[in-house]
């Protein structure tokens, strides 16, 4: 096993009605930026009841945080902030929300241009001079109510870039899972499925000696299997919207990483097909995730095997298991209602894998992957077969 810290100071509040915890949760006396994304949080009730919890504390509302939240709109509240002397946010929403409030907690007190944060990747470390923020989160799939990391678009260049560190943990997290009750179908689907491909891309990579964070990773693809489809049709039946909520979370929460390698290329060219496309998220990871098992067979084939063994109890031989493997991952995203071609998604994708490499030529990411062995030309092998 690889050596490893572990540090995550997330005070996680796990149930139903936890909202009503709000007021032990948040700085005593503390004047609160509320974020938030669109409507849905006062078509839920929601608002409502954050604001109920909240009763008697001064609080500034920003709202309008996108799907893909952007640079250019965080900024306006980074305004607001230093404007209104804010000392705290609230983030109310899905992974985009606070992902949103970690760019807007790091920008606040950043010395020079906020969109470097973005461009150079910065690392903001424990003791570093961000806002603190807590979370309510309302829809269950990145896992960033439970870590430190953030993935922002730049609208003027159509970019989507990740950046964190220690110091952008939530305080806290409150999370209900009656709240999936009103989501979308579409909504569920892309959670289980981002969900998903989270843990792919940790597990996914070479047999190691973290013969128990396979097993933990292992349980977590298990029960997106499991509940994933039944959730998406009964988001009422608490036992599925909770382990639901509960999975997400293990699934990005730095536990299964520790101590392993891991992979996170199908991200890295998944978030180019979002800023270029508007493609949902979680449907980006489903076009490229698979293809990436594809081109990368011979360095992935062991895993591949032990995944298609213990999660769908494959048999044969070593090759046989691992494309069935990815067959059956293929499978799954199907009953998940993704689309696994990005010709399903626009017309206007014959250029992508070379705009693509491009972009990551530009900024010197010539090799990626557990390895870095993905190099650029497999990049356009990946990006081309997802056509």
């Amino acid at each position: 096993m690889l050596n490893f810290e572990l540090y995550n100071p997330t005070k996680l509040v796990f149930g139903k009605g936890q909202i009503g915890q709000l007021p032990t949760l948040v700085p005593q006396n503390a004047k609160i930026l509320l974020a938030y994304g669109g409507g849905s949080i006062f078509k839920n009730g929601i608002h409502e009841q954050v604001r109920k919890s909240l009763e008697g504390i001064e609080i500034i509302e920003f709202g309008g945080i996108e799907a893909n939240p952007r640079f250019e709109t965080l900024m306006k509240a980074v305004e607001i902030i230093r404007h209104e002397k804010i000392d705290f946010i609230l983030a109310v929403g899905g992974g985009s929300v606070i992902d949103g409030v970690k760019f807007i907690s790091a920008a606040v007190h950043f010395e020079g241009n906020p969109i470097d944060i973005l461009k150079k990747r910065i690392i903001f470390k424990e003791g570093s001079a961000v806002v603190p923020f807590g979370t309510v989160l309302t829809l269950p799939a990145t896992g960033s109510e439970m870590n430190s990391g953030s993935v922002v678009t730049i609208e003027a260049t159509q970019e989507k870039l990740d950046f964190g560190g220690s110091a952008l943990f939530p305080k806290f997290s409150v999370c209900d899972p009656s709240v999936i009750a009103s989501l979308p179908k579409r909504q569920l689907q892309n959670g289980v499925v981002d969900a998903y491909t989270h843990v792919m891309e940790q597990y996914l990579t070479y047999p190691h000696e973290g013969f128990l964070q396979d097993r933990i990773a292992e349980s977590i693809l298990q029960t997106l299997i499991q509940v994933g489809p039944n959730v998406v049709e009964n988001p009422t039946d608490y036992a599925l919207a909770s382990n639901f909520m509960w999975s997400c979370t293990m699934a990005l929460n730095g536990l299964i990483q520790k101590g392993v390698p891991s992979d996170w290329a199908t991200h890295m060219i998944g978030h180019e097909l979002t800023a270029l496309y508007g493609i949902d998220h979680a449907r980006s990871l489903a076009i490229i995730g698979p293809n990436l098992y594809r081109v990368m067979f011979e360095t992935k084939k062991e895993k591949l095997a032990q995944y298609g063994k213990r999660i769908f109890n494959l048999t044969g031989s070593e090759d046989e298991i691992a494309n069935e493997a990815i067959n059956k991952t293929v499978a799954f995203f199907h009953t998940m209602g993704m689309q696994t071609k990005l010709s399903e998604c626009t017309e206007d994708y014959a250029k992508t894998a070379d705009f693509i490499v491009n972009r990551f030529e530009e900024r010197g990411w010539n090799a990626l992957g557990e390895r870095q062995n993905i190099t650029l030309e497999k990049v356009k092998s990946i990006v081309e077969m997802s056509y």
